[in-house]
């Protein structure tokens, strides 16, 4: 009896010290259920999945919750704590004690899973399919189950799409004392670049009021031009959360940009996105139950934390780490290790009133939101253009190793070299020690396995080259990093070995019928996002990699398909109608396939090199693939599984016969 109570007491103290150690207050487990019918996984054996909600809760007093925008206004409990709730899914291994005690957390970007289709090349059959993996076709090559590691996804948009299991959190709203805070706001409204065709815009935010006259509607059809106004009749309030053109039936112009300002009220405490993050990471790694006594669903304790971001996420994991949130309420660190993907230098419009994280700066669209804002890369420097000092990591014992991966569209469209030089372009800088580099070259943004070159919204054929392999290879080189191995060196373009360059200097060979990107996305100094208003006085100076004679990339990682190429593969393409042509299209590139003889390239008037000219048949080009492939595993860039698949698809029948016709103008991007 006096055992019991003694344990009872134990349990309570430990119960009631959840809350001070860890600010999740709560976990909900809605279903665990075997993953893949079971299957084993190596010797890790079958994995499960685990679904459900977390609650936290927030000290806004706490200095390392004072960078979240408005959480002074949010509503609180009778603890003066400010609560939240998100989603939260985790595959993990069935028997825990045979895993590796290690946590991948995929940065969940618009509320979608990444992780399986873009690293593990799971090839979903639906959107649905993929953010609710169930199958050992939803595990791809098995990859990180194959390592035991432990994955975890969860919600940190409130305003995430929660259709085909899309994930996201509740939403805060700020007040002033409980009244509605209401601000004039813009929201721009594009037809089918980024998605289907639309008939009416869904607005960010909803309308303060439907009185049209606070509002303004204009529209333009390039960036650069002028904005023409639309007047009352030629627009109106569908409901407070969308407007039309009029009259009704009338269809967006494709391309065109629409910005709308109006009274919206209601701003989301965005910011609280991240503080939950880093609470669900840091309570699977340190607690053992919640404040209820519910278990950890890690259960194993997690010794080692890795981040992942794609795009959106990649930015979500910049600011995360900038902002101070690697270190919890308790002053322990919460990731060991991130990796950003094709993020560029751009932070995510999330920690703003009446953010929009769901945007995304490029040349033509979202050019002049919130997203490329100094300190631009891991190194510290002094920005000319505003004179700040500063650096993307704070250097205070809580950053984590940090890896960024680019293709070359972030060199376009995102300012990725102002990672590796001054802000001005005009000379090298060296990363930090914690920090790494990486472009892969030759590729595309969406870039992943199972893509085709067809032309889109583009008038070039799109790039299907896939950055995957090299990016597999660099996560676990990251997970050695974090063990003490450190890993390869950077390898990004630079300015002393001519390897950057500006547009109109690329070298880029006169392909007939190939329309050649001469611009990028230029970056300023944002003064105000809803008048809009940047100030390009003194801009930054974002540079390109250059190309050789094909036009392919000469700098970063070199894949096979680039090192031992049967195309030009570019990060960069133009617009065709009835889309804005001579912009750039959208964070597509370009794919151009070599002709298969010298008599053929010469009827083309194509400059590049036939395949015939350039290895002779094709056992020559797979003696080349081999070689190149075998330097990329010796350098930790390239697994050998993934090794032997390039040599067997440079092997194939179907790439023999590109010998002898030039091969389909349509190729699939799996290595």
């Amino acid at each position: 009896m006096e055992k019991t109570i003694l344990r009872g007491a134990l349990c309570a103290l430990v119960i009631a010290a959840a809350p001070v150690a860890a600010r999740v207050t709560e976990i909900n487990i809605a279903a665990v259920e075997p993953f893949a019918a079971g299957a084993s996984f190596s010797d890790i054996g079958a994995y499960e999945r685990v679904k459900g909600t977390f609650k936290g809760e927030l000290d806004p007093t706490d200095a390392r919750n004072r960078v979240i925008v408005n959480l002074d206004k949010a509503p609180r409990n009778a603890n003066r704590r400010v609560e939240y709730e998100a989603d939260f899914f985790m595959l993990r291994p069935v028997d825990a004690a045979r895993g590796n005690r290690k946590l991948i957390y995929d940065v969940t970007n618009r509320g979608r899973k990444f992780l399986l289709t873009w690293l593990m090349e799971a090839r979903a059959p639906s959107p649905a399919a993929a953010n609710d993996p169930r199958t050992l076709e939803d595990a791809g090559n098995g990859l990180f189950f194959r390592m035991g590691f432990t994955l975890v996804w969860s919600g940190w948009d409130p305003d995430a799409p929660r259709a085909n299991h899309g994930m996201a959190m509740k939403p805060v709203v700020a007040t002033n004392g409980g009244a509605p805070i209401v601000r004039v706001i813009r929201d721009e409204l594009v037809s089918g670049t980024r998605g289907t065709p639309r008939e009416t815009f869904r607005l960010s935010y909803e309308a303060a009021t439907l009185d049209q006259a606070p509002a303004k509607f204009t529209v333009r059809r390039n960036e650069a031009d002028a904005r023409r106004e639309i007047p009352a009749d030629g627009w109106a309030y569908v409901n407070a959360r969308e407007i039309r053109l009029m009259p009704q039936g009338t269809k967006p112009e494709p391309g065109s940009l629409y910005e709308f300002h109006y009274p919206a009220k209601d701003p989301k405490v965005l910011g609280i996105g991240m503080a939950a993050a880093r609470d669900l990471v840091s309570f699977l790694r340190y607690e053992t139950a919640d404040a209820k006594g519910n278990a950890n669903p890690a259960r194993a304790g997690i010794k080692a934390a890795l981040g992942l971001g794609i795009s959106q996420s990649g930015r979500f994991l910049r600011d995360y780490v900038h902002d101070g949130y690697n270190q919890d309420e308790s002053a322990r660190k919460v990731f060991d290790g991130m990796l950003a993907h094709i993020s560029g230098v751009g932070s995510v419009f999330l920690n703003h009133e009446f953010g929009q994280p769901a945007r995304t700066n490029t040349q033509h669209e979202d050019h002049t939101f919130p997203e490329n804002a100094f300190p631009f890369s891991p190194a510290r420097m002094t920005d000319p253009v505003t004179g700040k000092t500063g650096s993307l990591l704070r250097n205070d014992g809580f950053d984590p190793l940090w890896m960024e991966t680019n293709t070359s569209t972030e060199y376009w469209q995102k300012g990725a070299s102002l990672l590796v030089t001054d802000p001005l372009g005009s000379r090298d800088v060296e990363l930090p020690p914690n920090a790494r580099g990486y472009l892969v070259a030759g590729t595309q943004h969406g870039g992943r396995a199972w893509m085709t070159s067809t032309l889109g919204n583009c008038v070039n054929p799109r790039n299907p080259h896939n950055p995957a392999p090299a990016l597999r290879a660099l996560l676990i080189a990251l997970d050695e990093w974090v063990d003490g191995k450190a890993p390869p060196e950077s390898r990004t373009p630079r300015i002393k070995d001519a390897t950057f360059t500006t547009p109109d200097q690329l070298k880029f060979p006169a392909v007939p019928g190939l329309q050649v990107a001469r611009r990028v996305n230029e970056i300023g100094v944002l003064k105000d996002w809803v008048k809009p208003e940047m100030d390009m006085s003194k801009p930054y100076r974002p540079l390109v990699a250059q190309v050789d004679a094909d036009g392919n990339e000469i700098a970063g990682i070199l894949l096979p398909d680039i090192a031992v190429s049967l195309a030009t593969y570019t990060g960069w393409n133009y617009y065709r109608a009835p889309f804005t042509a001579g912009e750039l299209c959208d964070r597509d590139g370009t794919y151009q396939p070599f002709a298969a003889t010298r008599a053929g390239r010469e009827a083309a008037n194509d400059p590049r090199r036939s395949l015939e000219e350039r290895y002779g048949d094709h056992a020559a080009y797979v003696r080349r693939v081999e070689k190149a492939a075998d330097k990329l595993v010796a350098d930790r860039l390239l697994l050998r599984e993934d090794a032997e698949q390039f040599i067997a698809r440079a092997k194939s029948e179907e790439t023999a016969k590109r010998f002898a016709s030039g091969g389909p103008a349509v190729a699939a991007g799996k290595p």
